[in-house]
């Protein structure tokens, strides 16, 4: 980062760190146990656009240290390319290995809509999270640890889907490691949304257009 780090409080990181839990736990209720997750989606997605306009126009810089921003794009799309790639080609081995791909046009729909979620997940999990608990003051982290802390908890808010679980888990090792060093979350945003929109129509062989709009057609 070429800019200065914002002064923010403690309280406020562990504030953001504790609305970050709150929304896990609602995923958990209204997406799996009730099955509103069109409800929950765009409600959290509403919810988090507020906060971030909110701390924009409250602190002046904090949108370029969360990484909101493209003086780096070009750079760290091009050291996540190799990962995206080699991701690609495992979802079509191991779907064509299970039987699993389904590639039909309503993950055209979730191409173009999940990048925002993607962006969104990254934004809590990445770069309020991750970020806070790298530069909170009350616990001193090496990156290692913190890094291994994200991981976990990006795995297990995906619960109880295995292969989601297992496919955020290295998504988050690699993508924590990347941020704490050029904290972009457009590029891990988007890529996120497309992979994970692939991942759903070829590896877990379930389709997130019908499961969100589905019961409304």
């Amino acid at each position: 980062m070429t800019k200065q780090t914002p002064i923010i409080l403690d309280s406020t990181r562990w504030f953001e760190i504790a609305a970050i839990f709150l929304t896990a736990i609602g995923k958990f209720i209204f997406m799996d146990g009730l099955n509103y997750r069109l409800f929950f989606e765009t409600f959290a997605i509403l919810f988090w656009i507020g906060y971030i306009f909110y701390r924009a126009k409250k602190q002046p810089g904090i949108l370029y240290y969360w990484g909101f921003r493209t003086d780096n794009f070009k750079v760290v799309l091009k050291k996540v390319l190799p990962f995206g790639g080699l991701a690609l080609v495992f979802f079509f081995v191991v779907g064509s290995w299970q039987g699993t791909l389904n590639l039909t046009w309503h993950i055209i729909p979730i191409l173009i809509t999940y990048p925002i979620w993607g962006i969104i997940q990254q934004f809590l999990i990445i770069g309020l999270f991750t970020g806070n608990l790298q530069h909170q003051t009350k616990i001193k982290l090496s990156n290692t640890l913190n890094i291994a802390i994200t991981t976990v908890l990006f795995a297990a808010v995906h619960f109880p889907d295995k292969w989601l679980m297992l496919g955020t888990f290295f998504l988050a090792i690699i993508y924590s490691k990347l941020y704490l060093k050029e904290r972009n979350l457009y590029v891990l945003g988007i890529l996120h949304g497309w992979l994970g929109a692939l991942f759903y129509y070829t590896i877990v062989n379930r389709d997130p257009f019908l499961e969100v709009f589905g019961k409304y057609l």
